[in-house]
């Protein structure tokens, strides 16, 4: 490789793959030095300079100005240093140019070998700055293979990490599947950068309704909160400033068009969608659908956020839910700690005070009409014991 031909290939990669050709300079440079002294086996202080603008390489051996030599390979005394320039002090650097054998054969070895891990860092780093500004967000993956209970999931350019605790229980992931995932973590290594997904994670759902629901990506309707327990079912609060939007509406669809996509998506997770409200009793009535509620009383500690519900009789087991997980999801979108009895047990035990008119959900808080109309526009019809959305 001459110069011309180095100069013409750094121009090239800076051009093609953005690789600042002063850094490949330096880095060729510090190769040859490592080449010349592996080569001719050499203990000199060597120096190798690439000129920018011709290409031409020049080779020192730098000796260090002392007072009295005692090694002549590196070093010079300030009187030989000063004859050759007066303005030479203690400690300067003495460049001596030496001609070196195969040279050029060296000189291109070196320039190879700079040049191919450079391109292999470039495409690290650029792949790495593509995928950190996605994290946190969804992307759409091929399944490829499994490996000790890891699915191997490709983003395109590159392979990412589905863990067995980040996938959905019970799905199934089958070659050339197309799943949306949600990039959990980009990491830098010597290898590469590293990508963890997950099909677990609440965001999944948030990011799912963004691309699904125009309103929720523009943000007319605002994603308050999510409690999800993969695979099985996810509560959702939505809320929207606009008095002429429905957020619940919105999120549904006509005909539950837009949820349906995203419950497909997950594999038939069921999707509570329900309106959030800024008053707790409120909120907690609505999280607890579909049961209904009889009345709601609040713990007097504001620190605590702990709620006591009472239910009618006939839907104690549907409040709760199958082993307890309605209440628990309720529980955790709401912030609240929810305790739950039915009205004869609480008027029993004296639970709540029956006697404040307050804690009583009137009959329109409990039965919002567009919450209801969104829930029987999604099913067609009311199922009995459950909301599907």
């Amino acid at each position: 490789m001459d110069s011309k031909e180095l100069l013409n290939a750094l121009r090239s990669i800076e051009k093609e793959k953005g690789i600042d050709k002063e850094i490949i300079f330096t880095a060729i440079e510090n190769a040859l030095v490592s080449a010349c002294k592996k080569n001719f086996g050499t203990s000199q202080n060597i120096k190798v300079d690439i000129n920018r603008q011709s290409g031409d390489i020049s080779v020192f051996a730098l000796k260090e100005v002392v007072e009295q030599e005692e090694n002549e390979q590196n070093q010079i005394s300030l009187e030989k240093a000063r004859q050759l320039d007066p303005s030479y002090v203690l400690g300067d650097s003495v460049p001596f140019p030496i001609v070196l054998k195969d040279l050029n054969r060296i000189s291109a070895q070196a320039a190879k070998q700079v040049v191919v891990q450079k391109f292999r860092e470039a495409e690290r780093e650029k792949l790495y700055n593509e995928f950190i500004t996605k994290q946190r967000d969804i992307d759409t993956g091929i399944v490829q293979r499994t490996e000790h209970k890891n699915v191997i999931v490709s983003l395109g350019r590159l392979d990412a990490v589905l863990p067995f605790k980040e996938q959905i229980p019970g799905e199934k992931y089958n070659f050339n599947d197309r799943i949306k995932v949600y990039i959990l973590e980009v990491k830098q290594t010597t290898k590469g950068p590293q990508v963890t997904v997950s099909r677990t994670h609440y965001e999944l759902v948030k990011r799912l309704f963004e691309l699904e629901v125009p309103e929720v990506f523009d943000g007319t309707v605002e994603i308050k909160n999510i409690s999800r327990e993969a695979g099985s079912r996810t509560k959702m609060a939505v809320y929207s400033k606009n008095p002429d939007v429905d957020p619940v509406g919105a999120c549904v669809g006509q005909n539950g068009s837009r949820v349906n996509v995203i419950v497909n998506e997950l594999e038939g997770e069921k999707i509570d969608i329900i309106e959030w409200n800024q008053d707790p009793r409120k909120f907690i009535t609505q999280a607890l659908k579909p049961s209904k509620v009889i009345a709601v009383e609040l713990s007097e500690n504001e620190n605590e956020q702990s709620a006591r519900v009472v239910v009618p009789n006939n839907q104690l087991s549907l409040a709760i839910g199958r082993e307890g997980q309605n209440v628990r999801l309720a529980a955790r979108l709401t912030g609240w700690k929810i305790d739950i009895k039915s009205e004869a047990q609480a008027r029993a035990t004296n639970f709540i005070d029956f006697s404040d008119e307050e804690v009583f959900i009137k009959e329109k808080e409990n039965n919002n009409e567009e919450t209801d109309y969104a829930f029987d526009d999604y099913n067609g019809q009311q199922q009995a014991g459950e909301n599907i959305l």
